[in-house]
């Protein structure tokens, strides 16, 4: 039991306390007075952190491996506050304050704090879509009540397990951590509003062990992914780390079970599958085994390594949202280097500049189709003094980058297309009456937006530009020398033609990219007659 003045000391140190966290504004910049101080063995440590000399004495002090975590959604879980040390090194001791809103996370070194610490100053750390604070605690190791804080020492004992590779020895009844049934995990993604390849699971899956084999496919619209490990602890370890934690900036959310499967048969090498120790296999599909098929594409030396001291590049911005954690980093560190997806929170622009263009035959309705493959755009200005140049705006950064590193350096209409990001942060709308050259349209209302609905097959097939077309929403009756006649209409020469089984969709070859970029510009959209409008799109495959 607590004496009445030490209830007392307690109450005045929470409220100092809560008047400090109203204040606060940055990450990983100042210390607060832990409430730790109530299951510590040191009372006489207990002082209220709302006075100013306080604060000060507190910026002065050094890092400490115990962090101090604000802010947390009521529902969050041990496991979700774990997670968000994991990634820079051991996790070795937590401490739950739920009624409050908090937690303390002890790492194994110092250094792995100080790590997390200015990783979490560039990047707002998130669980479940909620920003947390997190901070240096004053203390310099947490000591806990292992009675009062049962469970999160469970969970922490089964991570700790699962991370050195041996079995759990929890109280029965608090947490149990069976063994890992097979080193095949059965993954999902969830709101998959950007594309997610199988190269961006490999880099993220790879920091738990050896990935033996993947194999990706859709079921019941959803993307799926099979991945094999070199040993059933590695799966066990990534499936308690990763499972429900998110790729990007609060979509792409990772469902992870164990498959049935012992050991995936891996027949080829592609972007569908894949068995790392078998480089011998064929593609399968004509496509040569050394390309890259990965739509976030590979940075060149600029990929962000988790190192065994838990070091990440602090210019990774990725969300913690929904409780994301950092080895997830890698992918979209990846995908930006390669400038195909921005990362959140860097304050790219959505417009985009569009020069060298071919003025005599350039639109604002071909540009919108041409972009609209990699995003929803929303405005398309061609700049009246220099109509060789167009600002294109698009609904955020990540369709921005997509867009410039698949179409920069393109030929369209005869020329080589330069697309570089732009300073402007909208396009503006011409006052009425005053585009009388129509140079300016607003597309927002379109109901041509290829990524408006959340999950929509569209995000799982974009492919940079290519000789052949994906064609859907054919009609009835509209037969293979039909879409041969329309597509040579369009100024270039069919090398080749497939329908689907349906008859509703089909394959196109033209013979050049720049012949389909061409067709792709002038048919998308076009009317078929009897409520039919064609779709078209860009296809990875090859007739």
């Amino acid at each position: 039991m607590l004496s009445a003045s030490k209830c007392a000391k307690i109450s005045a140190d929470r409220r100092g306390q809560r008047a400090a966290m109203d204040g606060d504004v940055a990450v990983g910049v100042k210390r607060g007075s832990d409430e730790l101080n109530m299951y510590s063995s040191s009372p006489s440590s207990m002082t209220a952190n709302g006075s100013d000399s306080k604060k000060q004495r507190l910026d002065e002090s050094p890092p400490s491996r115990v962090l101090h975590i604000r802010k947390l959604p009521n529902e969050v879980t041990e496991t979700e506050v774990i997670a968000l040390g994991l990634p820079f090194g051991k996790v070795t001791n937590i401490l739950m304050l739920k009624g409050k809103n908090q937690a303390f996370l002890e790492l194994g070194t110092e250094e792995a704090a100080i790590t997390m610490v200015n990783y979490y100053t560039a990047v707002t750390p998130q669980v479940r879509n909620t920003p947390v604070f997190i901070q240096y605690s004053n203390h310099k190791e947490l000591k806990t009540d292992s009675a009062l804080n049962q469970r999160a020492q469970a969970v922490l004992q089964a991570v700790s397990a699962v991370q050195d590779g041996s079995s759990p020895s929890s109280d029965p009844g608090v947490l149990e951590l069976a063994p890992p049934p097979s080193p095949v995990l059965r993954i999902i993604i969830d709101n998959m509003f950007y594309p997610v390849t199988l190269d961006v699971l490999q880099q993220i899956f790879s920091k738990f062990g050896t990935v033996m084999k993947i194999i990706t496919f859709t079921k019941n619209n959803q993307f799926q992914a099979l991945l094999q490990f070199s040993d059933p602890v590695n799966a066990q370890q990534a499936k308690l780390s990763l499972d429900g934690q998110n790729i990007y900036n609060s979509c792409c959310t990772l469902r992870i079970d164990f498959s049935k499967l012992v050991n995936l048969n891996v027949k080829y090498n592609n972007d569908k599958s894949r068995d790392y120790t078998r480089p011998d296999l064929p593609t399968g599909d004509g496509d040569s085994a050394n390309k890259d098929h990965s739509l976030l594409g590979t940075p060149s030396g600029a990929l962000a390594s988790y190192s065994s001291g838990g070091s990440y590049s602090s210019s990774l911005s990725l969300s913690q949202g929904g409780g994301a954690i950092s080895p997830l980093s890698a992918a979209a560190a990846a995908a930006a280097a390669a400038g195909r997806v921005a990362l959140s929170g860097s304050g790219v622009s959505g417009v985009l500049l569009a020069s060298n263009l071919n003025e005599e035959m350039v639109t604002p309705q071909s540009l919108f189709t041409l972009f609209g493959v990699y995003g929803d755009v929303q405005r398309v200005k061609i700049l009246y003094n220099k109509k060789d140049s167009a600002l294109i705006q698009l609904s955020d950064g990540n369709q921005a980058q997509l867009a410039m590193s698949h179409l920069n350096g393109q030929k369209v209409f005869g020329k080589v297309m330069r697309v570089t990001l732009s300073k402007h942060q909208t396009v503006a709308l011409p006052r009425e009456g005053l585009d009388d050259q129509l140079l300016t349209k607003d597309f927002a209302g379109s109901p041509l937006h290829r990524f408006k609905k959340p999950g929509s097959k569209n995000f799982q097939n974009i492919f940079p530009p290519s000789a052949t077309l994906h064609l859907s929403n054919i009609r009835e009756g509209v037969g293979e020398e039909d879409l041969r006649l329309l597509f040579s209409n369009s100024g270039g020469a069919v090398k080749a033609f497939k329908f689907f089984q349906d008859r509703k969709m089909a394959l196109i070859q033209m013979s050049s990219v720049e012949e389909a970029i061409q067709a792709l510009m002038d048919l998308h959209n076009y009317d078929m007659g009897g409520n039919h409008h064609l779709k078209v799109s860009f296809s990875k495959s090859t007739i």
